[in-house]
């Protein structure tokens, strides 16, 4: 198995405490957390239908199946908030991507807008909208369908941001909306106006200059072919690959 595809002895030992099943935990001992976790790694990162994963790991339905289980409770978010709990909070950087969802992604109970699925001329697509920290590692996520304002992220993310500022581009240039609420925290906002307002507020343009970094994490989380493109029918089963592969950005 290659590197890129599997954790690391490192990596392992900074999370196997945190999974379920573990030796010495409440319930049943599972069987090889360690070989599961990799099974959801793999299938991500080679964007591959679960049926093609390698028998090595086992029966692809029960995979599967243990994915949605633990994206439905929490367990993929709670590793990764342990991880981003040691997130450097000198300032927060927000901002959005678009990735276009596979049409065998439609269909799930509740329907595409329920499952942050987006209809538009480009055809399906999920908006991916995430805070980083000033070292350009992710805090926080939310999904919403493809056509979704940035505006929705903003309202979802920016409450209570463990941050002293705020960095985003003009799309966040929202006065009542973003801008207020911040400042009310006692954020320094560092968000440039928009060409067409009457006002220009100041900005600090040095630390506006690290903006990069939280686009630098899409291009890392795009790295894995079943986030850059959905394949999962669910919000959920998606946000909780999002939240592992967001985790080993914090291992490496």
């Amino acid at each position: 198995m290659t590197r890129r595809y599997a954790l690391t002895d490192s990596q392992w030992n900074h999370i196997k405490d945190l999974l379920p099943g573990r030796s010495g935990h409440v319930g049943v001992t599972a069987k090889n957390n360690r070989l599961f976790v990799n099974a959801v790694l793999y299938r991500y990162r080679a964007g591959i239908a679960w049926r093609d994963l390698p028998e090595r790991f086992g029966n692809f339905r029960v995979v599967h199946l243990r994915h949605m289980r633990w994206s439905r409770s929490g367990i993929w978010q709670k590793v990764f908030d342990s991880l981003s709990a040691q997130a450097d909070n000198e300032y927060a950087m927000i901002d959005s991507t678009i990735v276009r969802a596979h049409q065998h992604s439609a269909g799930a109970k509740g329907g595409i807008k329920f499952n942050a699925i987006g209809r538009s001329r480009g055809g399906l697509s999920t908006k991916i909208h995430a805070v980083v920290d000033a070292l350009g590692n992710p805090t926080k996520f939310y999904l919403t369908g493809g056509q979704a304002s940035d505006m929705e992220g903003a309202d979802a993310l920016l409450p209570n941001v463990d941050a002293a500022a705020v960095i985003a581009d003009k799309g966040y240039d929202a006065q009542e909306r973003v801008v207020e609420p911040l400042l009310r925290q006692g954020k320094q906002v560092v968000i440039p106006s928009r060409k067409n307002c009457k006002e220009k507020r100041n900005y600090d343009w040095l630390p506006y200059k690290a903006r990069h970094l939280v686009e630098n994490f899409f291009a890392r989380l795009k790295q894995y072919r079943c986030i850059a493109t959905r394949y999962d029918k669910t919000a959920c089963a998606f946000l909780g690959a999002i939240h592992l592969a967001a985790a080993v950005v914090w291992l490496n």
